[in-house]
């Protein structure tokens, strides 16, 4: 008898698994989040109801690949990108990049702008610190970042590129950017995947 209680109890168990399973996957898919597969372990990118992209949570953990750097200051005031450029990748899909050397579906790159220091700058916008003269990090200024999916970007590259504001706090999501705003540029002379290979030695192989 008790061999039986066990064994309805177990089935039961599985049961109520399953229903809270299928309940957390109605909740993921409700919110907007691609698949992922079981156990990857990868955060892929969600979107709300309106097709905005959310904002990338805890990126500041993620794997760092570099910060190329465009002062106002060296380009007659008028720098596209007057910042440091503090580049994150996924940590999944960076693991499946180290592997395969291709960058998966669900890839998302976060690029945090970050002012440079001005207080006591000299005319080409360097400033001099206790270890010598230079450019140093200042006020953080916005957010950009690419997402990787081939249908759904389709029409730029497969590649879809988001600005979170020039500006702080970071916008809490972000309309896609037209091919013309951004991947027009990545087209013509990013590296590799549409991604600026060449700047981050970590990625470039």
């Amino acid at each position: 008898m008790s061999r039986i209680l066990l064994s309805a109890s177990f089935a039961g168990a599985i049961i109520v698994a399953g229903v809270a399973d299928l309940a957390l996957s109605a909740r993921g898919e409700a919110s907007g989040r691609a698949a992922a597969a079981p156990g990857s372990g990868r955060y892929l990118p969600e979107y709300t109801a309106k097709g905005e992209l959310i904002l990338p949570k805890n990126f500041e953990r993620w794997v760092y690949v570099g910060s190329p750097l465009t002062p106002n200051a060296l380009n007659d005031g008028k720098a596209g990108f007057p910042e440091f450029h503090n580049v994150y990748i996924e940590p999944g899909s960076y693991d499946i990049y180290r592997r395969t050397g291709t960058f998966p579906e669900g890839t998302i790159l976060f690029k945090e702008l970050q002012l440079t220091q001005t207080d006591g700058a000299a005319a080409d916008g360097s400033t001099t610190q206790a270890s010598g003269r230079g450019y140093f990090p200042g006020k953080l200024n916005g957010a950009d970042v690419s997402v990787k999916d081939t249908k759904r970007y389709a029409a730029t590259g497969g590649w879809g590129y988001y600005n979170f504001r020039h500006g702080e706090p970071k916008a809490p999501t972000a309309t896609l950017r037209s091919n013309e705003e951004c991947a027009a540029c990545h087209t013509a002379g990013a590296k590799k995947d549409m991604v600026w290979t060449q700047f981050y030695p970590r990625l470039d192989r």
